[in-house]
Formats: C-alpha cells, structure tokens, sequence
C-alpha cells in the first residue's frame, strides 16, 4: 500500500480486501520482524471446554498482541515523504502500542489519540515506545473523531483500527502460521473490535483451509461489529465493555465486507464471561490474557455445545492485562 494514500474512516467506499498474494508478500516482509507464536494444548483448558482447544499464543508477540503484524506492513510500505508527514491514530491500546512500535522501527513520527482514562500499561508502553500521546473523549469512538481532526489538520496519514487493507494482510500472518501448527483445525474462533483479526482469519482460511469455520466474538456490552454483521449494514451500538480490545461503537466497512462473506458465526459473551476465561488462562495455561484476548476462549466456554467434539482454535490476541483486570478476573 502505498503510505500517501487517505485512510478511510468507518463506512468508506471503496475500498478493497487484501488477497492471499497480499499475506503471502506479508509474511516475506515480516519474516524476522515478528514472533512466530506458539500454538499450545493445555488439558485443563480442553476439559473446561469439553473439547480439544488449540490456542494460539500473540499474547507473546511483540507489544504483547497481533496488532503490531499489521502496523509494521503498513509502515515498512511508506515512501519516504510519507514517513516524514508521519501518522495520527486513534486506540484503546493495542493498535496503539503495536503503531508506535512500527513507527519507531522505521522512523516514522506517530501521534496517538487515546480515551481519556485508558489502560495504564498500554499507555505507558505507547509513550516508551516514542509516540506522542493525545489523551481526548471517553470512548474509542471519541478518539477517533479527534484523530480524524488532528490528521486533517496536520497533515499526517491517519491511520484507522481497521480500514486498512495492509493492515488485515499484516495481520493474517497469524492465521497463516497457525494452519501450519494446528492443520487439524474444525473451527477457529477470534475475537472481534474493529474486526482486522476475524476478516484476516476469514481471508486465509477461505483461501487455504475452506472446512475451517470462523467464528467471531464479541462482548454484548459493546455489539456493534456483530450487530452491523447481522444486519448486513453499518450500525451503531453502545460502547460499555470492559475489555477495551473490544471496545467499539460501529462497525467498519472493510472488515464488514470480509466477515459478512465468510464468517460462519458471530457470537457474543458478556464481560464476566470473558473475566472467566481470563481466569481460566491464568490457572489452567499460567497465560496472560487481556480482556480481548480471552473473548475467544469464553465463547467456547459459554457455547459449549457449539464446539462440543471439534478442535477448536482461539486466539488469544492480546495480554496486556491492567492489575485491577487481572485481580477481577481471579475473583471471578
């Protein structure tokens, strides 16, 4: 992609998935760049689930979550005066951490709008990492308007959640490497904010392992993907959940576009659910896992015969879990 190009806000037309040459051209430019995370069984897992669960580890990549596959093959893309404009981006963390980690990596100066009271370890990461945090509006949604305006302002690439086509391609590196690891996979099931890591997985799967359901999740106290899915359309939704990874208010066409072709099923969970889970990585797997990163393993939990007799895939996306997340989530 070329980095002069204007970053789409959520509803765009125009714009087009990535193909599998995309990912494949990806995994040659990350090659060296990222960790190959490891895909791991654990029995307690498998018999809390009642099934053979596979989880797939980017709570160990760099920044602690996936995000940073697509934020480095968006920016390694950039031509030099696109580099020197920089990019304005808007995150509850993830996507946050994992830009400035690539703008660091390739010189390239970064701008992060946050919520107001965001993650504290996800906020630290991001100013450690060289970026220039804006903390502005109470939600992801808020964020955003205000990067829109700091980009349109400035100058700089304004750089979206999940509009981007480079970013999915970065992203499905991860799906790709875990069809090697687990090639007995039925379904694989991921967590859904903006959607990047869903649409990826149905992009790979579609292309490379066709029995291979997809199955999104999502916490039904921030719906907005899944409901924009179901309805076929872009719509809005309350935005009150815990797990900030899924903390969005609307749809975005790009994803939307991909999940609505392949996507098997979305289903949603609620935020003690996802804590249980949280739990149940920490006791039964000793893994870390934020809010977002244990939605796909609280669906399984919560949708047991959904996924009874099947080897199941969960992405574990992220384990940038604040203290006060991880202390509910052992009392739950």
């Amino acid at each position: 992609m070329n980095g002069a190009a204007a970053a789409a806000a959520p509803g765009a037309p125009g714009l087009h998935p990535p193909t599998l040459r995309d990912v494949l051209a990806a995994q040659v430019r990350l090659d060296g760049l990222v960790v190959r995370t490891p895909a791991g069984r654990y029995s307690e897992l498998d018999a809390a689930a009642g099934t053979a669960v596979v989880v797939k580890h980017e709570n160990l990549q760099h920044t602690g979550a996936f995000e940073v596959r697509g934020a480095l093959n968006l920016l390694l893309g950039f031509d030099a005066p696109a580099r020197a404009r920089g990019i304005v981006a808007y995150s509850t963390g993830n996507h946050a951490q994992a830009l400035a980690y690539a703008a660091r990596h390739t010189g390239t100066g970064c701008t992060i709008v946050m919520p107001e009271r965001p993650n504290p370890v996800k906020e630290r990461a991001v100013r450690a990492l060289g970026a220039r945090v804006v903390l502005h509006g109470a939600t992801f949604d808020d964020a955003r308007a205000h990067a829109q305006d700091l980009a349109a302002r400035s100058g700089a690439r304004l750089v979206g959640a999940a509009n981007e086509p480079a970013l999915v391609a970065g992203v499905a590196t991860a799906t790709f490497e875990l069809l090697q690891q687990a090639p007995d996979l039925d379904v694989l099931v991921v967590p859904v904010g903006g959607g990047s890591g869903a649409a990826a997985a149905c992009l790979v799967t579609r292309a490379l392992a066709p029995h291979v359901q997809v199955v999104g999740v999502q916490s039904a106290a921030s719906p907005a993907a899944h409901d924009s899915w179901a309805a076929g359309e872009l719509v809005t939704r309350p935005n009150a959940t815990r797990a900030e990874g899924l903390a969005v208010g609307t749809g975005f066409a790009l994803t939307q576009q991909v999940m609505r072709a392949a996507l098997a099923d979305f289903l949603l969970v609620s935020d003690d659910a996802i804590a249980a889970a949280q739990r149940a990585y920490l006791t039964g797997a000793r893994t870390v896992a934020e809010g977002a990163g244990a939605a796909a393993l609280a669906a399984v939990l919560t949708h047991p015969d959904r996924f009874a007799g099947r080897t199941v895939g969960v992405v574990c996306s992220g384990g940038n879990a604040a203290e006060a997340e991880l202390v509910r989530a052992l009392r739950a």
